[in-house]
């Protein structure tokens, strides 16, 4: 039995990790290793969003995934052979490590048989709710919010204003596209000047000319319990895919208050190799073992490149 909400820090007891994707821009190596799996350093991605979420106070990882990609769930177990195996030999620091995703938070797997879109993935974590639960975080493990606890600011806006809450970056204008994109309503200065905007619409992927704003979602939602309902009253799109994107928007075309936390800090992006080996040297350089060494190296190969 889980614990009931009172006892949640921000009031938030499910986070959920969409992670069904087939990683097709990390072929040939995700033939065999779901890319949520591939480590940034020592850790994988996975692992780093898992222990946001535990950080936030939720008590349960919805980890959505495909038929072929029990592996995801497999990390988060015990693996009692080569725990005891460390144990004999003395290598705690090994240990903890290996322990550490399981000790984390409560896994719960929730099958997306077809690739039908984020909306799809996240309407399916329903059934792992809850009566109690009258908000959702969704955690897209792509992408890598920095400092984290940006999602723990959100849960302060959402007690403050209610509703749903989005992290937003500022993309470059020919950036926009590439994005779900905000448009933005009037908000007091107080707020405006901690970061916090109202939304009053908001368009997936427009183009530069056409985008409300330069305001985009960055992969991290506090959603009332109330777009669950809305996914089941959105159509399908291109692909017979259901976007998240349209059943925030038909939330609040029908008067569902959402506000965005525009965040000041980094992203990366883990779903291609252009961001994800940033990603790698990122925490590299940051790692108390092998920082200094990454540096190094890092240094000699950028001036071998440029010369």
């Amino acid at each position: 039995m889980s614990l009931p909400i009172a006892q949640h820090q921000n009031a938030v007891k499910t986070v959920v990790v969409p992670a069904a994707g087939m990683g097709t821009r990390f072929l040939p190596a995700t033939k065999t290793i779901p890319k949520e799996l591939l480590p940034v350093v020592d850790t994988p991605g996975i692992e780093l969003v898992a222990k946001e979420a535990a950080d936030l106070g939720a008590s349960q990882l919805a980890i959505i995934t495909a038929p072929n990609k029990d592996g995801i769930l497999k990390h988060f177990e015990a693996f009692p052979e080569l725990e005891a195996t460390l144990e004999a030999r003395g290598k705690t620091d090994q240990l903890n490590k290996v322990r550490a995703a399981r000790e984390l938070i409560a896994t719960v797997p929730v099958v997306q048989e077809k690739p039908l879109g984020l909306g799809h993935a996240v309407g399916l974590a329903e059934s792992v709710l809850d009566d109690d639960e009258d908000v959702v975080a969704v955690m897209l493990p792509d992408d890598l919010v920095l400092p984290f606890g940006v999602t723990e600011r959100m849960a302060e806006v959402r007690a403050k204003f209610g509703g749903s809450v989005l992290a937003a970056i500022e993309v470059a204008e020919d950036e926009v596209s590439s994005y779900g994109v905000f448009e933005l309503g009037e908000l007091d200065a107080e707020s405006e000047n901690e970061g916090i905007r109202r939304v009053v619409g908001m368009v997936e992927k427009p183009a530069p000319e056409d985008a409300p704003s330069r305001f985009a979602a960055t992969g991290r939602y506090l959603l009332d319990r109330a777009i669950f309902d809305a996914l089941r009253r959105i159509e399908p799109g291109a692909g017979g895919e259901l976007q998240l994107t349209d059943a925030i928007a038909l939330l609040i075309e029908e008067g569902h208050p959402v506000h965005i936390v525009v965040h000041e800090g980094k992203r990366h992006d883990l779903g291609n190799p252009a961001g994800y080996i940033p990603a790698v040297v990122y925490f590299g350089l940051r790692h108390a073992e092998y920082g200094s060494k990454i540096h190094r190296a890092v240094k000699e190969i950028i001036a071998e490149f440029e010369s």
